[in-house]
């Protein structure tokens, strides 16, 4: 099989796969090596295929039918990295921040954030303005959209957040506001 076939091979798998599909296993059943599978993988998402890469193994983004959450989340300014992190280690994407302040309104910002590398850089960015994070204006409180391949990894997203101690429950005056 040529690296062609490989690769048109690797996205028939993602395809068929209900989750995460480990990289050695892929390895495995192309008679390849990880690293080759890891190469295979930055041309596929170079052709524009939405590969989601998670400590579980890779799956692919479905756009058309992509698994969407809203979670409602507590934590401290320190605690940001983690969460954020936890997000996308899972396969998710952060697609944006909101807010419900009592006075203001419901205030809201995109942030795309699919890995380490934006979260990093989102993080740089904040670091080297003079701004605060949007939650600050609710004392850490604040809900994240965030999207992935399966709701079995929204699932998984949602059971780490609480793990971390973030998961926030809805207040009545939310709930009310179609903030679900």
């Amino acid at each position: 099989m040529n690296g062609r076939e490989r690769r048109f091979e690797i996205l028939a798998l993602l395809e068929g796969a209900a989750g995460p599909v480990a990289g050695a296993e892929i390895a495995e059943r192309c008679g390849v090596s990880r690293q080759v599978i890891v190469n295979d993988i930055a041309l596929l998402r170079r052709e524009g295929n939405d590969i989601v890469s998670t400590h579980h193994g890779y799956m692919l983004s479905r756009p058309g039918g992509t698994n969407r959450r809203l979670f409602k989340v507590h934590h401290s300014v320190q605690q940001v990295a983690d969460e954020l992190n936890a997000i996308v280690d899972l396969g998710g994407k952060v697609e944006d921040v909101i807010v419900n302040h009592r006075t203001f309104g419901k205030l809201e910002a995109k942030l795309d954030l699919s890995s380490r590398r934006d979260v990093r850089r989102f993080l740089d960015d904040l670091a080297s303005s003079k701004s605060t994070l949007l939650s600050c204006v609710t004392s850490g409180y604040h809900f994240h959209h965030v999207s992935a391949g399966s709701e079995e990894a929204l699932d998984e997203i949602a059971a780490e957040l609480a793990r971390l101690g973030m998961i926030a429950e809805l207040l009545p005056y939310e709930r009310e506001e179609g903030l679900r």
